[in-house]
This record gives structure tokens, C-alpha cells and sequence, in this order.
């Protein structure tokens, strides 16, 4: 017969071993995302690799062949769609995630970044957060679907796609558009840019991203007959394009909010309180808020990213010879554009702020711009439920990304696109793109839970239960 004691004992090692042991679902999430992370698809190595693995997978769990494709715009760079069929009661939702990677120099890590590794509660590898967490979870989603004989009322389409890093002419989500957009059609999609912030490992809000600003270069350039640097004179290219940037350092674009922005400094007012969270409460209630109040949120590099336009210098070149005047000057101005603006107007802002009329501005780059994508009701309903359910006291909160995503050619496409992935990652330990980029391993699992119930209450019309199993 147990004591009290010895049972309660029993109870918590019970309930701890279970906290540690991976469910079902778990182990073939982790399975699929180790085998994509030790797969390289950086840029040279390219993505069919991978896709045809996924593909395989998905062959293997009982999808039909005319169902999963493997295909792209250069025999290295491929694309995997794959659908489950539903009902046709509705419009497709679209499950998107990217398979390429940024490039990794193994000498650079103190881990091999093409080789998949649990270390002290992390998953370390080159994608295990941009983006082959997500691309593993949609695999997986979609063979548990399979395994319950789970019929949605829409079909459910996993679009694991090349070149989202490059944005060259591989890119696959553009390709698709361009070439086969019946495979990626829908009502709407579900990708990477959203996710939840961790601080002090406490989780602080989860994301839901519906909005990327546009990404624009301009070239300025100064030029000057040059001469011996012995017999300077006043007009000198160097001087003439410093005092462009210059001013163009002293210049702010004006604030230019969205439904999205508003709605994040809306959410944010409450979770940050005082006297910052007073100034975003009043920047999102005012069209034309007290300058004071912006100046003090622009203090913030993010805040003042999410107000408006900006344009910084990022390159800088000038001059032939130690001893010569210049003949030329250039820098490159990198702008990020608030959706809804044109990167014509900013061109006609950056020549009105230098008016220097010897100071050239050339648009150098020719990338898409893309509207905002509505909040729709339905599917912030079912984030919120989920993640309530989850992790009870998380506030979502709709985002504009400030870097960029395929997202932008399915906005421009008419498919708007939502950024969610209910994976929480510490703000101050971001390392996408970096060394040593890893994912907590009880992150990866709650969000592949998280995706799981998402997809599963999307697919279904009118759908409310967001509950799920473990």
C-alpha cells in the first residue's frame, strides 16, 4: 500500500517524464525538420533536394502522385506543392514556407550548421528558424491529416518554395504565380514574418504579420571635372554628395499609419505600459499625432521603422587617386517603404529634401510593392482562441514586417497573406541569417501544436473549435 507521500511522488515523476517524452506528433515533426536542416539549400546547393524529400514523405503517408509536385525554374531550385483534397466547400487556404537557406560558413559556427543538433534545449542549424521549422510543420500537419482521414471543407494546399532569400528569377512562389497559379490559388495564406516574443522567458505577445514594407535603392552621385589635389577648390564631388546625405540624415519621412501599424501600436500600448505604452495608445487614436509623442517613440529604431518611410545611407563610394580631385561620388540609399507609398514619391521626397540639382537620385532597383492585407475577423478569432488556449494571457498582435517576405507576391497576386507560426523566439537572441541560429525545442513543439489546430479549424466552414490533441 502507497503513502500519500510515495503516491504524490509517483504523480510528479509521472508528470514530469511526460513534460520530457516527445508525443507522436512531436517525433515526426522533429524527423521532418532534421532531415531538411541536414540537407543544404543555400544558394549554390539549391532546393530540389529537399522538396523531393518532402515529397516523398508525403508519397509515402498516401497522397496520390497528380497531387504532390515537384517543379521550378531551374533544375536545382525546386518547388514541392502538395494538396489535401476537401469538399470545395470553399476557396483553397495556401500553406507556405520556404526550403532555401541563407549561406552558412561552417568555420564561422561553433556547431556544423548543416547538421541537425539538440543541445541544451535548443534545436541548432541553418534554417531551424528561417524557415524550416514552418516548412517541417506543414509536412507534418498534412501527414497527420492523412493518418486521421481528416476530409476539410476546403482543399489544403503546402507550397515549400526556392529562392525566397535571393528574390532572383527562381523565386518560386513568382514562379508559380507566373507559370502555375491554379497550383497556389487561394483565399488566403498562411506564412512565415509572424510568430511570438519571448523575454526573459516569458512570452510576450504572439504576432500575426499583415504587412511587409516595400524595399526600394536609389543611387546618388555627384561628378566634377576632378583636378590636381594640390590646387583644391570649393566645388568638390566628395563635399557636394556629403552634404546631400547630410541632410538627407537630418530628414524624417512623415507618419503614415495602417489598419496593421495601428492595430500594433494599439495591442503593444497595453503590454508595455507607462509612459511609452500612453504614447502608442495615442499615436494609433490620432490621424495627426503630437510630434512630441512620435519623437519619443522614434527613439526606438523598431517604433520609428513601423511609423514610416525610411531611407539610410548603406554605401559609399568616391574619388580615383590619393592625389587627385574627385571626379565622382556615389552612395547607395537603402529605403523601406510604408505600403500604400510609392517608391516614385519617395524618389520625389529624397530630390526635394538634397535640392541639389548636381546631385543625380537613380532608382536602382525594380522590386514589387504590395498593399496591406486586411485583418479578417475569421482568422484573428481563430489565432486568438488558439493561443489563449495555449498559453493563456498572450495577447496577438497584428504586425508590418519591416524586412520582407514572399508574402509581397501573393498581396500583389490578390491572395492575401498572414505571417503565423505560433513559434516564440527570444527578441533579444535573434539569429536568423547568423551564427549558431537555433529554436527551442518546447518552441518547436508548441508551435507545431499551434499550426496543427489552425489548419485543421481553417479547414473547416464556420468553424469555432480550435481545440486540439496531443
Amino acid at each position: 500500500m502507497h503513502t500519500p507521500l510515495f503516491t504524490l511522488f509517483l504523480v510528479t515523476f509521472a508528470s514530469a517524464l511526460s513534460a520530457q517524452t516527445p508525443s507522436p506528433h512531436d517525433r515526426l515533426a522533429r524527423e521532418i525538420y532534421a532531415e531538411l536542416v541536414n540537407i543544404d539549400t543555400s544558394s549554390k546547393a539549391g532546393t530540389t533536394r529537399a522538396a523531393e524529400a518532402m515529397a516523398k514523405r508525403l508519397l509515402d503517408a498516401g497522397y496520390p502522385a497528380a497531387d504532390v509536385q515537384v517543379l521550378g525554374a531551374e533544375p536545382n531550385q525546386h518547388n514541392l506543392v502538395a494538396r489535401l483534397r476537401g469538399t470545395g466547400a470553399n476557396k483553397p487556404i495556401l500553406l507556405l514556407a520556404h526550403l532555401d537557406v541563407v549561406d552558412a560558413r561552417k568555420e564561422d559556427w561553433t556547431v556544423d550548421p548543416f547538421t541537425f543538433q539538440e543541445k541544451d534545449g535548443y534545436f541548432y542549424g541553418r534554417g531551424t528558424t528561417d524557415d524550416k521549422a514552418q516548412a517541417a510543420i506543414w509536412v507534418a500537419t498534412l501527414i497527420r491529416l492523412k493518418q486521421e482521414a481528416f476530409t476539410p471543407e476546403r482543399d489544403l494546399i503546402v507550397a515549400l518554395t526556392a529562392d525566397e532569400e535571393g528574390w532572383g528569377p527562381a523565386n518560386g512562389v513568382d514562379w508559380l504565380l507566373k507559370n502555375h497559379r491554379a497550383l497556389i490559388d487561394a483565399e488566403y495564406c498562411i506564412n512565415e514574418g509572424g510568430g511570438g516574443q519571448l523575454q526573459n522567458g516569458r512570452r510576450v505577445l504572439n504576432e500575426v504579420q499583415a504587412a511587409e514594407k516595400h524595399y526600394a535603392n536609389f543611387r546618388l552621385e555627384a561628378t566634377d571635372k576632378g583636378g590636381h589635389s594640390s590646387l583644391p577648390v570649393k566645388e568638390n564631388a566628395i563635399y557636394r554628395l556629403a552634404a546631400a546625405l547630410g541632410k538627407l540624415a537630418s530628414y524624417d519621412f512623415p507618419v503614415r499609419l495602417t489598419e496593421v501599424t495601428m492595430a500594433f501600436f494599439q495591442r503593444t500600448s497595453a503590454i508595455v505600459g507607462g509612459q511609452e505604452g500612453a504614447d502608442m495608445k495615442a499615436v494609433a487614436a490620432s490621424a495627426k499625432p503630437d510630434p512630441s509623442v512620435v519623437e519619443r517613440l522614434a527613439k526606438t529604431p523598431l517604433y520609428n521603422a513601423v511609423l514610416r518611410t525610411t531611407c539610410v545611407a548603406t554605401l559609399l563610394e568616391g574619388g580615383h587617386a590619393e592625389n587627385a580631385l574627385p571626379q565622382r561620388a556615389r552612395a547607395t540609399v537603402n529605403c523601406r517603404v510604408i505600403p500604400g507609398e510609392a517608391p516614385a514619391d519617395v524618389r520625389r521626397t529624397l530630390e526635394r529634401v538634397i535640392a541639389d540639382p548636381a546631385v543625380t537620385i537613380t532608382a536602382v532597383t525594380d522590386y514589387p510593392t504590395s498593399p496591406v492585407s486586411p485583418l479578417r475577423p475569421d482568422l484573428m478569432k481563430l489565432v486568438e482562441t488558439i493561443t489563449t488556449d495555449l498559453w493563456p494571457g498572450v495577447p496577438v498582435v497584428p504586425v508590418m514586417s519591416t524586412g520582407g517576405t514572399d508574402g509581397v507576391f501573393l498581396r500583389i497576386a490578390g491572395i492575401p497573406t498572414y505571417g503565423i507560426s505560433g513559434l516564440f523566439k527570444d527578441i533579444e537572441d535573434m539569429r536568423a541569417h547568423g551564427r549558431d541560429e537555433r529554436l527551442g525545442v518546447k518552441a518547436f513543439d508548441e508551435g507545431r501544436e499551434f499550426l496543427y489546430r489552425l489548419v485543421k479549424a481553417t479547414a473547416r466552414t464556420g468553424a469555432t473549435a480550435a481545440k486540439g490533441e496531443r
